[in-house]
């Protein structure tokens, strides 16, 4: 049943809907086992933990943070803080001690909810670098914690203050002084320097977004959704909230490692996705079909081309199939493409929105051509997701991100810069005016830093005028900072950080010669040219061991996997550098074409 209901009672009133029907379904930490929740079960530890919070002293529209991959007990965290009007600070699990550090002391955060032993033992060695932080609360039981940690407390240990609901009353009071301007998350968001901004999230937004989103995206409540993007992310947050507004089913992903035997052993029928994980399941089938004989290869390509002209030439663009293509298709589809989607866990598939970069047009067109319906769409956290996707039963285009939701004003700038302006859009960042104000036009609009135009009205997106990289698995990464981190190397001279649309972060590294060259003599390294130098694998051996040591408090996601050492310095002469030494990347990006493709062979 679709409802709207304020945060703070949202689960609450859907279990009166739905009661003992199974809500979510989960693995304990360390377990492959797979459990559930039913909705009176997802309502009752939800008022449990907002007993909980007000017994360990939370007050109204107090920050709290939650540093923990996907889990039941981080839906419990937040649902069970919006039932006190409380704001919840989502921490992606991979996030380094240094980052962590920042949040808890711009936003002051006293209580941290934790997932596993890394998450706790980061938390733990910067408590005493965080004045405000009290207790760190442990999700996962079997968490070793430290001796000298008396405020830890196990999560289980915490739900026994909520045990009985014994300030229930209180809890009910607060929900009834709830109002859509309550602020309900702040997720931080990397700045090109490498310092997050705090963007704030009010109840209302959310409202406005389910009230949108409800019309044009198709999940309904016998759906069951994957969670496998971590929670701490606006996409996967939003969608979770979507999903629960309806009354679908959530299945838990606690390990985004696991997420293709996940799909198998509980067959999702909607699930949201970046578009790394379509371009992972294409390069699967299609290395499946290489290896296959070309009877088989044969067989497949026919059948491609006739899903693509079936669900791209035919239904994309609004147009009803002629009798012929629809029988040819009908089985096809349920034969050839039924084993691939069955072969991913896709036994009755729905709906799979996915974006948070780029979509390659061959990856989106295979996906359409075996019978899943992806949604691509646009969005940031600033806007709570979705600024627009692909809508039921309108026709779409492959390459764009779709239709803008209804009640959010979508205008390109002289510039061409794609600005917003509605009920979506946050008020501002935490603690930074300074920020807030220069990210919207003077009527209003939020800059959003992308490049882009409208065209009957479907949204194209360009390039990104923003500093900021977006690897093609979501993550912002900001060059800068990395690349100032790695030039204190002493064998480090030019540094070309690479990421955006990529699936990691690689680098092209200009060694200083001369060191280089000493180090070689020491070693006893014979080499004919400086080519052969750089490409010598005691070499990159040696460098990059010193890369992982400067990198070391780095999230995972930003740090460099793969690097090129250059025999050539990036020059003024060759357009690489500006007049006062700053990097041309876009340059460099085609000079170097070739050494950053071989990066990113498999």
């Amino acid at each position: 049943m679709k409802i709207n209901s304020h945060l703070s009672v949202l689960v609450h009133d859907q279990a009166k809907n739905y009661g003992d029907r199974e809500a979510m379904i989960y693995q304990d930490f360390g377990s492959e086992q797979w459990k559930s929740y039913s909705w009176n079960d997802f309502s009752r530890n939800v008022k449990v933990v907002s007993n909980a919070m007000l017994n360990i002293g939370v007050r109204v529209q107090e920050n709290i943070g939650v540093f923990s991959q996907n889990c039941p007990q981080y839906l419990f965290c937040d649902y069970g803080a919006w039932g006190i009007r409380a704001v919840t600070i989502p921490f992606y699990a991979t996030s380094s001690e240094q980052q962590i550090q920042y949040i808890i002391n711009d936003s002051k955060i006293r209580f941290l909810f934790v997932g596993e032993q890394e998450q706790y033992e980061k938390a733990h060695r910067v408590l005493a670098l965080c004045p405000t932080l009290e207790r760190i609360i442990v999700f996962d039981k079997t968490v070793k914690l430290n001796a000298l940690d008396p405020n830890a407390l196990y999560f289980d240990d915490f739900l026994k203050l909520g045990d009985g609901l014994p300030r229930q009353s209180e809890v009910e009071q607060r929900c009834k002084d709830a109002t859509f301007d309550d602020l309900a998350n702040i997720l931080y968001t990397s700045g090109t320097t490498g310092e997050s901004k705090g963007v704030m999230l009010t109840v209302g937004q959310y409202h406005a977004a389910l009230e949108a989103n409800q019309k044009c995206v198709n999940v309904k409540d016998d759906d069951r959704v994957l969670n496998f993007l971590p929670f701490a992310h606006i996409f996967e947050k939003a969608w979770a909230v979507l999903s629960v507004s309806v009354g679908a089913r959530l299945i838990v992903n606690n390990d985004p490692k696991r997420v293709q035997q996940s799909m198998r052993e509980t067959n999702p029928t909607c699930m949201s996705a970046v578009p790394r994980f379509w371009e992972k399941v294409y390069t699967g089938v299609n290395e499946k079909i290489e290896k296959a004989g070309s009877l088989q290869q044969r067989i497949f390509n026919n059948a491609l081309a006739v899903g693509r002209k079936y669900n791209i030439e035919y239904l994309s663009r609004g147009k009803r199939p002629p009798l012929s293509l629809r029988l040819k298709y009908d089985v096809i589809n349920k034969t050839l493409f039924a084993k691939v989607r069955k072969e991913l866990g896709l036994l009755s598939p729905n709906i799979f929105p996915t974006a948070g970069a780029a979509i390659s047009n061959h990856v989106e067109e295979f996906v359409h051509s075996i019978g899943i319906n992806m949604i691509s769409g646009y969005g940031l956290t600033e806007s709570l997701a979705t600024v627009s996707c692909n809508h039921l039963g309108k026709p779409y285009s492959v390459g764009s991100v779709g239709y803008p939701i209804e009640g959010l004003d979508v205008k390109i700038s002289e510039e061409g810069e794609v600005l917003l302006k509605g009920p979506t859009i946050f008020k501002g960042y935490y603690n930074r005016d300074d920020i807030t104000s220069a990210s919207f036009t003077s009527d209003g609009y939020f800059k959003t830093g992308d490049a882009g135009y409208l065209n009957k009205g479907e949204l194209f997106l360009t390039e990104r005028i923003k500093d900021l990289f977006k690897t093609s698995n979501g993550k912002y990464i900001a060059p800068q900072m990395i690349e100032t981190r790695l030039m204190v190397d002493k064998f480090v001279d030019q540094i070309a950080v690479i990421a955006d649309e990529r699936k990691f972060v690689s680098a092209l590294i200009v060694p200083e010669y001369r060191v280089l060259e000493e180090w070689a003599k020491t070693n006893g390294i014979e080499y004919a040219s400086m080519s052969e130098l750089c490409a010598d694998k005691r070499v990159t051996d040696m460098l990059k061991e010193r890369i992982d040591t400067l990198q070391q408090q780095l999230a995972y996601y930003e740090q460099v996997k793969r690097f090129t050492l250059l025999p050539e310095p990036f020059t003024m002469e060759k357009g690489e550098l500006t007049n006062t030494l700053k990097l041309k990347r876009r340059v460099v990006n085609e000079h170097y074409m070739k050494e950053i493709d071989k990066m990113y062979e498999e």
